[in-house]
């Protein structure tokens, strides 16, 4: 069946019912991002050191002493702190709990260990962001840039900070290594003639010989390209399944185990996989439910259904924004209190008609 597509008429700022579902759907969609597989009402600690979506909590510890908590901690035992969200983080144990806290106790799995040694933190958990080491949003900056996420360090960086000059990242890569970790890990540049996508979206892989530096004392085994990409400066874009082309001879594995970066041959580690797993959690979208259910409205309904969503829209914005200034965490039950309330002044329009004798 044909989608519907009718407009409100007479308001400047009208929307379709379809711009009201794919707008759903486009927020589910970050959720999903952001959230993965994550639980709302466990604490992850028991799973060990996962990929999962972190806070961490300024008003509990010092910038001295960060931690990161878990989705259901940061719901259960940090309600009304100043959270940091920090996206995801891999191989992290929830802190919730732990020494420091001092004598307070996650409220969802108190016995925990003292410390989770090996947990890594960067000054994302203290608020800061990128080489310019400043917060996102930020309120100095009112550029609107786009922050990127580094695969190897994970830390957030302003495209016009990735050492690229004044060309914007590629649209077609998979993942992003910032220039930090390029002149770290050296050998990726190797790679990058091949594998990555260079500011015009193209494979690098058609780069000439005169243009890169030859690479010796690589084992008669190894796989790895024994020419580096010149200049070997600036983040660096990979095209999609370059991680399958690492080499995996001894010599590398033994590389990669001393810089512990063997996440890299992890085909679970990617972003992608993560969130891919937070959507097969859910059956059908909320777009595709609205899909179904507009397709049984009339003209009328539709109208009707628009005008009670911008309503909405309106009313839950401005229950929202006071837990913005209070810096509170939306809970289930916020949501659900939300909706109960719309639901009781929807039966209070209800007029009982009385007729004169």
């Amino acid at each position: 069946m044909a989608e519907k597509n009718v407009n409100v008429p007479d308001e400047d700022n009208s929307v379709t019912m379809l711009d009201v579902l794919q707008e759903e759907n486009q927020l589910e969609e970050d959720a999903y991002a952001v959230l993965g597989a994550s639980d709302d009402k466990n604490c992850t600690y028991n799973k060990g050191y996962i990929r999962q979506a972190l806070y961490a909590c300024k008003t509990c510890c010092p910038k001295e002493s960060p931690v990161g908590v878990c989705l259901a901690c940061s719901f259960q035992c940090h309600e009304g702190h100043e959270l940091v969200e920090l996206y995801t983080k891999r191989h992290f144990r929830c802190d919730c709990g732990n020494s420091k806290f001092g004598d307070k106790k996650c409220g969802l799995d108190p016995a925990k260990a003292d410390t989770n040694r090996e947990n890594r933190y960067n000054q994302n958990f203290v608020g800061l962001y990128c080489t310019c080491a400043r917060p996102y949003p930020d309120p100095e900056d009112t550029s609107g840039d786009e922050m990127l996420q580094c695969v190897m360090c994970e830390d957030w960086y302003h495209s016009k900070h990735l050492g690229c000059g004044e060309i914007s990242p590629p649209e077609d890569y998979d993942e992003m290594i910032c220039s930090g970790c390029m002149k770290k890990y050296t050998f990726l540049w190797k790679y990058a003639s091949k594998y990555s996508v260079n500011r015009n979206g193209k494979n690098e892989s058609s780069a000439s010989k005169e243009e890169s530096v030859d690479v010796e004392n690589i084992p008669v085994d190894c796989k790895m390209p024994k020419e580096a990409k010149s200049p070997m400066t600036g983040s660096c874009f990979w095209a999609e399944g370059w991680r399958s082309s690492l080499c995996t001879c001894d010599s590398c594995k033994k590389m990669y185990e001393e810089s512990k970066i063997t996440f890299l041959l992890d085909p679970l580690d990617s972003v992608q996989v993560y969130e891919e797993a937070g959507k097969a959690r859910q059956t059908d979208s909320q777009y595709e439910r609205g899909m179904k259910a507009l397709a049984s409205l009339g003209h009328v309904e539709q109208l009707t259904a628009i005008e009670e969503y911008n309503h909405m829209k309106e009313r839950l914005k401005e229950y929202l924004q006071k837990f913005a200034e209070n810096k509170k965490i939306v809970r289930e039950e916020d949501i659900k209190e939300f909706f109960s309330g719309m639901e009781a002044k929807k039966r209070q329009k209800v007029v009982v008609p009385t007729f004169c004798r």
